[in-house]
C-alpha cells in the first residue's frame, strides 16, 4: 500500500480530505482484472426449441458476448440432473444433461469460446449431490455405518426410537434439515442431511473418498480445456464437530451468517480442502481459476478465501448486498480493496446473479427483502421501474470503473428487472414450495432472455415454448433493438466495457475526491493510460462536472450537470 495521496479538491467537512490510493494486487493473470460473463444456461439462448435453453443456442451467440466485450463467461449447472433445483442437484459430475446438449455439443461450445477469446469457467457442486447420484442411491440400500453412507452426512435421530431428527438446523429452503429414510428392511432408520432441497444430500468431505472424487472431477473438466470453476456453496462443505443445535436470525439471509456461530457455514477445514485444489489447479498452464461463492459476515473474513495458496476470487456479496446509499458505497469500496490487497488477491465486483432479485429491482426497493427470499406481487415496497433501471444503470458505470474483476449477469446488459407477477403455478424454485409459498424464491430472475421482439418467445428460440413464462413487455428489452438504440442499456455497457480495457481500469489506483457533497459517491482513477474521474449522484440535486471529457455516463446530461441516480466518467488527463 502507497502512501495517502492529498486530493486537490476541498472536500466537505463531512467526507475525508485526503484517501488512500488502493491499488489492485500485483500480477497479470488474466482474473485478476477480467469481466465474466455469467451463462445461467437452461434461460440464455435455446437452439433445441423445447423452452429450455442449451449449449448449441450458448454456441449460436457467443459473437454477441464477443461484440459485448467480456472476457470470460461463467455456466450454470449443466451436468446430468434430475432438475430438482435447476441442475445444482447433480447425479453426474463428468456428463451433460440431454436437456442442454452432449460433451461433444460442450466442447464445441468451448473451442468456439476460446476461439473469440473468451475463456470458460464451469460450476461446480461439491457441497451436496442429487438424491438420484449413484453414491446415494448405494447408500440408501448400504447399512448403517458402511462405506456407502459414509459418503453422505447420515446420522442416527434423537428420541426413544429416533423419530427426532439430530438437531435442530432448518434447511436454506425452508422445513428441517434433516430427512428420514427408510431402511431396506421397511422400518424407519437413519436421517440424512441436506442443507437445501431433500433431494439435494450433503457429502460428508471429512472423508477422503469424497475429496478424491472431487479431484478426479476437477481433472476431467481440466483435461477438456475449462479455465476454471465457480464453487457453489464454497463456505459449506465442512460442519461444526458434534452438529451442535442452532437458530439463525430470522432477518438474516439464507446464505450467510457469522460462521463462528453458524455451525455449518464457514468452518476452519474448509480451507484444507481449497489448498489441495489450487496444487491440483497449478500443475495446468493457462493460468487456471477458482471463484468462491462464500457467502460471509464481512469482506475480511471473505478475504482469507483468496489467500496466495486457496482459491484465486471470492464473489464480493457485501458490494452485491449494499443498497443505493453514498456512504455505504464508499465504505465497501474502501474495505473490498484494502481486505483483498492484504492477501493478494484482486477485488471482486457484482450487482446480480442467478439467486439475488436483479439490481435494476433492487436498488429501488422500499422494503429489505431477505437473500434469496425474492418477491412477487404480494411483497411490499415494489418499486418504480424507472427508478430501478437509472440506479442500476449508474451503479453499473461505478461498479465497471472499479479496479479488480467484475461478473456480470445475463440479462443485466439489457436493463432487465426482476420479474414479479411470474404466475403461482409456474413457479419452479423449491424455496416456494417448502415454504408454502410464503417466500416466491428465485425465478423471477431466470427469466429467459429477449433476444428479437417478436419473435416466438422473443428469439429465446423458434417454437415459442418457455421453462418460465416471459411477461408481457419482453420484448421492449430485446438485444436486437437495443443493439441499434444509441442510448440503450446495451450500448451503454458495450461503451463502458470497451472503455475499461483501453484505459486498463481492472489495475491502477483509486483516490477518493472531496468537495462533491455526501450523496456524490466521487473518485478518481489512475492507470498507465491515464487519468479517469468518475461520479455517480445518488442525491436529489444534479451536480457540476469538473472540467474534461465525458468518457460515459449512465443518463443524459441536463445542462452539463449530472442528474440524480446517475453516473459519469470524466478524462480529466
Amino acid at each position: 500500500m502507497t502512501a495517502p495521496v492529498e486530493s486537490d479538491t476541498a472536500a466537505p467537512a463531512t467526507a475525508a480530505a485526503t484517501a488512500v490510493p488502493l491499488t489492485a494486487a500485483p500480477g497479470s493473470e488474466w482474473w485478476r482484472t477480467a469481466v465474466i460473463y455469467q451463462i445461467y444456461p437452461r434461460s440464455f439462448a435455446d437452439a433445441s426449441g423445447d423452452g429450455v435453453g442449451d449449449l448449441p443456442g450458448i454456441t449460436s451467440r457467443l459473437d454477441d458476448l464477443k461484440t459485448l466485450g467480456v472476457d470470460a463467461v461463467w455456466l450454470s449447472p449443466f451436468y446430468r440432473s434430475p432438475q430438482k433445483d435447476a441442475g445444482y442437484d447433480v447425479t453426474d459430475y463428468c456428463d451433460v444433461d440431454p436437456l442442454f446438449g452432449t460433451l461433444a455439443d460442450f466442447d464445441t461450445m468451448l473451442a468456439a469460446a476460446h476461439e473469440r477469446g473468451i475463456r470458460v469457467i464451469v460450476d461446480l457442486v461439491p457441497n451436496h449431490s442429487s438424491d438420484q447420484h449413484v453414491w446415494f442411491q448405494e447408500a440408501l440400500k448400504a447399512a448403517p455405518g458402511s462405506r456407502e453412507r459414509a459418503r453422505y452426512m447420515f446420522r442416527d435421530g434423537k428420541g426413544e426410537n429416533g423419530e427426532l431428527p439430530p438437531n435442530n438446523w432448518e434447511s436454506v429452503f425452508g422445513g428441517s434439515m434433516w430427512e428420514r429414510v427408510i431402511e431396506a428392511d421397511g422400518t424407519p432408520g437413519q436421517w440424512y442431511l441436506h442443507i437445501f432441497d431433500v433431494s439435494q444430500p450433503d457429502f460428508d468431505w471429512t472423508n477422503p473418498e469424497v475429496r478424491e472424487e472431487f479431484r478426479r472431477v476437477l481433472r476431467f473438466w481440466l483435461d477438456r480445456g475449462v479455465d476454471g470453476f465457480r464453487v457453489d456453496v464454497a463456505h459449506g462443505l465442512i460442519k461444526a464437530d458434534g452438529l451442535p443445535d442452532y437458530t439463525p436470525d430470522p432477518a438474516g439471509g439464507s446464505m450467510g451468517g457469522d460462521e463462528a456461530s453458524v455451525p455449518y457455514w464457514g468452518q476452519p477445514g474448509v480451507h484444507e480442502i481449497y489448498r489441495d485444489w489450487r496444487l491440483l489447479l497449478d500443475e495446468y498452464d493457462g493460468e487456471r481459476a477458482l471463484c468462491a461463492e462464500a457467502w460471509l459476515p464481512t469482506i475480511e473474513k471473505t478475504a482469507l478465501w483468496v489467500r496466495p495458496d486457496e482459491m484465486h476470487q471470492a464473489f464480493n456479496f457485501g458490494y452485491l448486498m449494499t443498497t443505493w446509499d453514498a456512504d455505504g458505497l464508499r465504505d465497501v469500496i474502501t474495505e473490498s480493496l484494502e481486505d483483498y490487497t492484504a492477501v493478494g488477491a484482486p477485488s471482486t465486483w457484482v450487482l446480480s446473479n442467478h439467486d439475488v432479485i436483479r439490481h435494476a429491482t433492487r436498488l429501488a426497493l422500499a422494503a429489505d427483502i431477505p437473500q434469496g427470499a425474492g418477491i412477487g406481487p404480494k411483497t411490499p415496497g415494489l418499486p418504480d421501474p424507472a427508478v430501478g433501471l437509472r440506479r442500476a444503470r449508474a451503479a453499473t458505470t461505478l461498479m465497471l470503473s472499479l479496479p479488480g474483476s467484475a461478473y456480470l449477469y445475463q440479462g443485466e446488459e439489457l436493463g432487465l428487472p426482476e420479474v414479479i407477477d411470474i404466475p403461482d403455478d409456474a413457479r419452479q424454485d423449491p424455496t416456494w414450495f417448502r415454504t408454502n409459498h410464503e417466500r416466491y424464491g428465485r425465478d423471477g430472475c431466470r427469466v429467459p432472455l429477449p433476444w428479437e421482439a417478436g419473435d416466438p418467445a422473443q428469439g429465446f428460440n423458434d417454437t415459442g415454448a418457455s421453462w418460465l413464462p416471459q411477461p408481457a413487455g419482453w420484448g421492449a428489452f430485446a438485444r436486437a433493438d437495443e443493439a441499434r438504440d444509441a442510448g440503450s442499456t446495451l450500448n451503454l455497457y458495450r461503451t463502458l466495457l470497451a472503455e475499461r480495457r483501453s484505459r486498463d481500469l481492472g489495475t491502477g489506483t483509486l483516490e477518493w475526491l472531496g468537495g462533491y457533497g455526501d450523496e456524490v459517491v466521487a473518485l478518481r482513477r489512475t492507470t498507465v493510460a491515464g487519468e479517469l474521474t468518475v461520479l455517480a449522484n445518488l442525491g436529489a440535486e444534479p451536480v457540476a462536472l469538473p472540467a474534461g471529457r465525458v468518457v460515459a455516463a449512465s443518463a443524459p446530461l441536463v445542462d452539463g450537470m449530472l442528474p440524480t441516480d446517475a453516473a459519469v466518467w470524466i478524462e480529466t488527463a
